[in-house]
């Protein structure tokens, strides 16, 4: 015979041509190391917590009328005051604990975002340049309260300015992380969870800015949290998710 009785070396030949790109092996491939995955979901967790638990202490604080959740604006509890603004008295005693508050959680979000090691070329990017614009934002919430006495010496402009970039940066985060889902190592349903997050967030910043636009401010303190908390939670969530074993479901 003058065939080869040995099929294994025509198969090792064939085979590599079936992995034309090294990114697509397996799932586990690219995975990041386990270490990895726990530095980034405790930086992802504690970033949302930082933010609930400020501004739940903060608002604790608030006793004299009461703080409201659904009436006063989030920003209301960074103003020591007293001060006015948009009909709404600001009285916050502990008004640095919000402020420091608005400043760390964005920055511990973005060290969250960087420490993923799942991402690559533009798909990192896509998740770096919003979690700059939250940090951007929380910090110049932080340093910049919404008082009525920085928005008469200019200030309050800042203030505004990162407010934007807060709910922007974070929601479109949330759609990015939830559309890389399996890269990161998320879960299927983590994935959906992360982007249905992000819409709702977007369409509540269009509704809470026609809101204090229009002067209506209908229950502006709950839509303004519409714009912030599901990403706060489902981002919390997806952080405990990288934190434990990993999912089956996120390898599929």
């Amino acid at each position: 015979m003058t065939g080869n009785t040995n099929p294994l070396p025509s198969l090792e030949r064939t085979e590599p041509a079936n992995d034309t790109e090294p990114a697509s092996l397996t799932p586990d491939a690219r995975r990041p190391p386990r270490q990895q995955r726990r530095t980034a979901g405790a930086l992802l967790v504690a970033g949302p917590m930082i933010f609930l638990l400020t501004e739940f202490i903060a608002a604790a604080a608030w006793t004299d009328p009461p703080y409201s959740y659904t009436y006063h604006f989030i920003s209301d509890l960074g103003v020591h005051g007293p001060s006015t603004l948009f009909g709404q008295y600001m009285y916050s005693p502990l008004a640095w604990v919000m402020n420091t508050g608005f400043f760390l959680f964005g920055i511990t979000i973005l060290a969250g975002v960087a420490a993923l090691r799942g991402l690559s070329g533009r798909r990192r990017w896509a998740a770096l340049v919003p979690a700059t614009l939250l940090a951007a934002g929380g910090v110049l919430l932080g340093l910049f309260p919404g008082s009525a006495e920085a928005m008469n010496d200019g200030t309050g402009d800042f203030h505004a300015l990162g407010a934007l970039a807060g709910f922007v940066g974070a929601n479109v985060l949330a759609i990015m992380l939830g559309s890389m889902h399996r890269r990161v190592g998320l879960s299927p349903k983590l994935g959906r969870t992360l982007a249905t997050a992000g819409v709702i967030g977007l369409v509540s910043t269009v509704a809470y800015f026609a809101d204090v636009i229009s002067g209506a401010n209908i229950l502006v303190g709950l839509v303004e949290r519409g714009a912030t908390h599901p990403f706060l939670l489902a981002l919390a969530c997806a952080g405990a998710a990288l934190w434990g074993p990993i999912d089956s479901s996120a390898r599929t």
